[in-house]
């Protein structure tokens, strides 16, 4: 294999690790959200304020920490070289 092409490579599988770690994050995040919503119903107001606070954090860090500033800004250095 070329220099080249494991250089590629190693960049095709550091997005790809990104891609998976922004959906794991923002799904979380989700469930968290809607557990969250289930137990305010439920007038467990400490558990559900709980659990919005952790969901607001796994989906700030799904799309927008790891998904626009590491695999959008990666994708665009990968893309534009």
């Amino acid at each position: 294999m070329t220099l080249i092409g494991s250089e590629l490579l190693v960049e095709i599988v550091s997005l790809a690790v990104y891609a998976v770690l922004a959906v794991v994050f923002t799904v979380v995040g989700v469930l968290a959200e809607s557990a969250s919503l289930q137990h305010l119903g439920g007038n467990d107001l400490f558990l559900a304020g709980w659990l919005a606070a952790i969901g607001f954090v796994m989906l700030y860090a799904g799309i927008y920490a790891v998904g626009y500033r590491k695999l959008v800004m990666h994708a665009n250095e990968v893309l534009a070289a």
